[in-house]
């Protein structure tokens, strides 16, 4: 199937490792123009390099959490590629692992790491979207965003991404920008979360795997990306303001 994406620009944040380095290599393979972006340049410089050969992609060291790093970022995809496109916020983080442990700075702290730079980017992006006739945001969730569980901030941070996207699907649909969101489940990826405890604790590991996981294993990175480049493409041009789940049924909600 030709997915449409031949052309496109792109822009992807959170992209030096895990689902949004996935994503970004995903959207090249399918001929998109790609801008990756994160806060450390060497992480960035490795995602780059490891993109295939046929493509086009650069890298753009920026901190998203704050206003005029998202702006610098949107700057870099006009100046190298002449517009924009596709937007998939990536960006994310945890906190606190129970309530009892949650307070006031560290909700602060996940909202900034997550909700915040999703807003940030999408309206650093309206501009260049809008000039374009129309375009597409992402975002990347998670399950933890649609029931509970996980640690409190990462829930509420999640949960109001979720909502963001669907809040501005019904907005921004007159202005032909389509927006939706994903929710991964547990993803392995080299340097995550998940690695570490396969490491840390792995008779618990396999414990929670048995009990939580239908298929028996963690989901993969390119699970991930393939649904979200779908997603992004014209193919899903229906798909506006819901939230996909990309699991593999380990969620409990309808």
């Amino acid at each position: 199937m030709d997915l449409g994406l031949a052309g496109k620009i792109a822009l992807v944040t959170g992209s030096s490792r895990g689902i949004g380095r996935g994503i970004a290599s995903r959207l090249v393979e399918e001929g998109a123009d790609v801008v990756l972006c994160a806060r450390g340049a060497d992480g960035l410089d490795a995602a780059v390099a490891a993109l295939p050969e046929n493509g086009r992609g650069v890298g753009v060291v920026a901190d998203v959490t704050t206003q005029a790093g998202a702006a610098a970022v949107v700057a870099a995809a006009i100046e190298h590629f002449g517009g924009l496109d596709i937007v998939v916020n990536s960006v994310g983080g945890s906190g606190a692992r129970s309530f009892d442990a949650m307070d006031e700075t560290d909700l602060r702290t996940v909202l900034g790491q997550n909700l915040f730079p999703a807003l940030n980017v999408s309206r650093a992006a309206m501009p260049a979207l809008r000039e374009r006739g129309g375009g597409v945001i992402g975002m990347v969730a998670s399950i933890w965003g649609r029931e509970g569980g996980g640690g409190p901030s990462y829930n509420v941070a999640k949960a109001a991404e979720i909502s963001l996207a669907k809040a501005m699907a019904s907005d921004l649909a007159a202005d032909g920008i389509r927006v939706f969101s994903i929710a991964p489940g547990s993803t392995l990826f080299p340097g995550g979360s998940w690695e570490r405890r396969l490491r840390e604790d792995p008779e618990g590991m396999a414990e929670f795997i048995e009990r939580e996981l239908p298929w028996g294993r963690l989901g993969t990175v390119d699970e991930v990306a393939d649904v979200m480049t779908f997603l992004v493409s014209p193919r899903a041009s229906w798909v506006v303001g819901a939230c996909v789940a990309v699991d593999g049924g380990q969620s409990r909600s309808f």
